[in-house]
Order: structure tokens, then sequence, then C-alpha cells
């Protein structure tokens, strides 16, 4: 909103500053600067509302220290992320972007989502909470959404470079070499980028047209079951992440921050051209939301790191993860995801490997055994007497580790 009537005021009136509504790194900023005011001032009021309402987590016995301190600790505080993420967005992104509608739609589908899963374990006294195989029915049908919308949807275009032989081509037969283009025309794409590769572009089609190269009409099925996959991968892994202190939120700070370089580097044609990356047009716009979406993770540490003041729920849990896939898939580098994510993947494979070893042990044997002492991989290290909040802290320290490598890819090939 801000944007457009800087926008307009600039145009008409020529007001001076009005022009700086038109930078991506001010909106940025502006954005974050907001993000954490919003989540740290209206944050320690909507924990009282939650207290008055008597959203208190109700824990269950599992022997870890200090589980029970944390009985009555507010739940359903991603409403305070979702609130402190959209809220500048509104104000400062370009709404008309495609890129920004479909993130705004994961943040409420997923939000909804949540929201009546906690609301279900505290107000209909359900410890379940929403059935599984309704938040599965939730996660693809946000995946079809998505899916067809970045396939079909003509602003979700790529730009390619000109191979040297055509750009060479152009200088000789062009009068002035300064108006060659080392760019080809926008054009709708499945190419993704696969990572530590020289040729590091692939393309989904590709997965059946080497049956037959007229099911390339078909390639939009075939990149919308691998969306539907990547979101409910993430999601369920950021949800299995959220067990103790801080541990989701930070985690997913530092993710979200990576992915925003890699918005802004894809969305700049001279940075992308210098780092021989694919230049996706209009994706820039991603970095305001990012930046709305890292100062509400932030401002929520505030108050969730240990001693937690709060809890963020399904609520946030499965928004975060929702938000990460989308983004990740529209800058085209979810295959990045087992590194950058690699913490979520670490908290999903151990509750898999834990689930099924047991099953299999308890076929076989008639008892069942386990891998970990107790399974997210986190409460494993609380069951060897780490504190959580030492956890918390290396486990940061690994998702840094993680962002640095992926960051350093966009060299490595």
């Amino acid at each position: 909103m801000l944007y457009y009537l800087f926008d307009y005021l600039e145009k008409q009136f020529q007001i001076p500053g009005a022009s700086l509504f038109g930078y991506i790194s001010f909106r940025a900023a502006l954005a974050i600067i907001l993000s954490l005011l919003i989540s740290t001032i209206y944050g320690k009021r909507i924990i009282r509302f939650l207290l008055k309402q008597q959203v208190g987590e109700s824990i269950r016995d599992l022997g870890l220290d200090g589980q029970q301190q944390k009985e009555g600790t507010p739940t359903m505080g991603g409403i305070i992320i979702i609130l402190a993420t959209l809220i500048p967005v509104v104000l400062v992104a370009k709404l008309d972007n495609i890129y920004i509608i479909l993130l705004i739609v994961t943040t409420l589908w997923m939000g909804t989502i949540g929201f009546i899963d906690d609301y279900i374990k505290k107000f209909k006294k359900d410890k379940e909470g929403l059935k599984g195989r309704f938040k599965v029915l939730g996660q693809v049908g946000l995946g079809i959404i998505v899916g067809c919308t970045l396939y079909f949807h003509p602003d979700v275009t790529i730009k390619e470079e000109l191979p040297q032989s055509e750009r060479q081509e152009l200088v000789i037969t062009s009068k002035n070499a300064n108006n060659t283009k080392e760019f080809k025309p926008e054009e709708k794409s499945t190419k993704t980028t696969i990572p530590f590769l020289k040729s590091n572009e692939f393309d989904y089609a590709n997965l059946i047209t080497w049956i037959n190269p007229e099911l390339a009409k078909y390639a939009w099925v075939v990149f919308i079951l691998i969306t539907i996959f990547i979101i409910t991968a993430v999601s369920n892994g950021a949800n299995l992440t959220d067990g103790i202190d801080g541990l989701a939120a930070g985690t997913s700070a530092i993710i979200v921050l990576t992915l925003g370089l890699f918005a802004w580097v894809s969305g700049n044609i001279i940075f992308s051209d210098y780092l021989n990356i694919m230049y996706i047009p209009r994706v820039e716009e991603i970095t305001i939301y990012i930046a709305a979406f890292v100062g509400a993770l932030i401002g929520f540490l505030w108050y969730n790191t240990y001693p937690a003041q709060v809890f963020m729920g399904d609520t946030g849990s499965l928004t975060i993860g929702g938000i990460i896939a989308v983004i990740a898939i529209a800058v085209r580098k979810e295959w990045l995801i087992p590194v950058l994510c690699g913490i979520f993947l670490a908290e999903n494979l151990s509750v898999v490997m834990q689930v099924s070893y047991f099953k299999y042990t308890k076929k076989k044997f008639g008892e069942g055994r386990r891998i970990f002492k107790m399974s997210p991989l986190h409460h494993h290290y609380q069951k060897m007497g780490y504190h959580e909040s030492k956890i918390v802290t290396r486990f940061w320290i690994i998702g840094i580790l993680l962002a640095i490598i992926s960051i350093v890819t966009l060299k490595i090939r």
C-alpha cells in the first residue's frame, strides 16, 4: 500500500524521498524493522490475550528435564509470526506480484490448518489435534495451488543467457556492441537448479520426455507432484523441529535469510549474469516478504527463547515450513533443501527411522527396539542429559554451517 502511495507521489509531485520506495533494499529494511516492532511490542499483548483465554500447553510426561515447568505456557504463538509478517508485506510490498500473492496465500492457508489443529487440542480437549489425513490433505491442496500457479501463470518465467557463440555473432553484426543482448527473452520453463554440478540446470520435463518427447505437454503433472512432496516434507519437518524453546524459530530464520540472498541475486540481472545463475524476473520482490518473515521470527524469539513465554504451536510451525518450501521452489533452489534444511531433514529422518525400526524389531523379535533414546532427534539429546538451551545453540551453529555451504554452491560446481 505504501509502495503504491509513494510511487504516485513521486510521479505526480516529485516529493523528495518518495523514490526510496522503488528500491528493494529500502523496502526490505523497512519491512524487517516493522515486523520486529510488531512482534516484540504487540507480541506481549497477544501472549496476555492467550493467557486470559487459557490457551496453555498441556504437557505429557516424557521424562525430560524441565518438561513439567512448561505446563500452562500459552501456545498458538504462531499468530504473532503471521501478523508480524503480513502487516509489513501489505504495507511495503508490490501486492500485484505473483510471488507475493502466492506467499500470502501460503501463510494464510497453512496458518489456518495449524490454527485448527491447535484449537482442537486446546478447546476440544483432543491431544491428537487435527487428524493426520486432514493435515496432509491441506498440504496437498496447497501444493496443487502453488504448483499450478508457478507452472501456468504468465508472470512466472526465466531468462536464460545466450550461448557465448551467439553473443560473439551479435557483437560482429551489431553496429553498437553495447546494444547486444546477453539474455534470451522471458519464457515459461520447468527448469530448476541442481547444486554442485557444472551444468547445474535440470528440466523436470526430462523425467518423462525420455520415454516419448510428446509427453512434454504433461510436464505440469510432474512439476505439481514434486511441489506437493516438497511442501508436505518441509512443513512436517518444521513441525517436528518445534519441540524445544527457540529451536524451530531460530533455525528457520537462518534458512529464510539464506533463501533471501538467493531471491535477491536471482532477481537481479547483473548478479545473476556475474554468478552465472538462472535469472528469474520479478522474483526479487520475495526479498521484501523474507525480510518481514525474518523480523517476525526474530521478534518471536524474544519471547520463545528459554524459558519460553509462548509456544508457536502448529499455527506457527506448519506455516513456517510451508513458506520455506514455497520460497525455495519459487527461486528454483528446491534441490538445496536437503542441505539448507538439514536440521528439518534430520528431525524427519529420526522419526521415520525410529518408528520403522521399532515396528520391524517388534515383528521379528516380538519386542520393539529403538535406534534413538527418543525421537525427534532433539529429544534424543535431552535424554542424554544435555540442557535444551545447549541443544538449541548447537543446532543453530549447524544450521549456520549448512547455510554457508548452500551459499557457496553459487560458485562451487
